[in-house]
């Protein structure tokens, strides 16, 4: 008989996309409303994932992104405003990533990243 392989269940927990967090502690993380975290969902700003018995879990990539619009609802914006600043800012933040990314091999090439 082979021997079993490795469980990779603490693999998962180092993953930012896994959805290791039930609504009711993904709301306690981030001091919000189990009631927030389906606000945020239905602007869709974040989509948990379901479990098989139809339970929202979240990964915690997803929970700093609820933390942050959270923070700007808490500012006095209003939620479908924060939602949307909150993607923007998350976009900016991949394209500064991207743009960091293609001008390396520029610059490790010899050439110039000025452009």
């Amino acid at each position: 008989m082979p021997p079993k392989t490795p469980s990779r269940t603490s693999d998962r927990f180092d993953d930012d996309d896994y959805p290791a967090y039930t609504m009711g502690r993904a709301a306690e993380m981030i001091g919000a409303t189990p009631g927030f975290l389906r606000a945020i969902g239905e602007a869709r700003l974040i989509a948990p994932l379901r479990s098989e018995g139809g339970h929202r879990r979240y990964s915690r990539y997803q929970l700093r992104i609820a933390a942050r619009a959270r923070e700007l609802v808490d500012g006095g914006t209003p939620i479908d405003a924060a939602c949307r600043i909150v993607i923007l800012e998350d976009q900016l933040e991949e394209a500064l990533r991207l743009n960091e990314e293609l001008r390396k091999p520029m610059t490790d090439a010899g050439g110039t990243a000025d452009l």
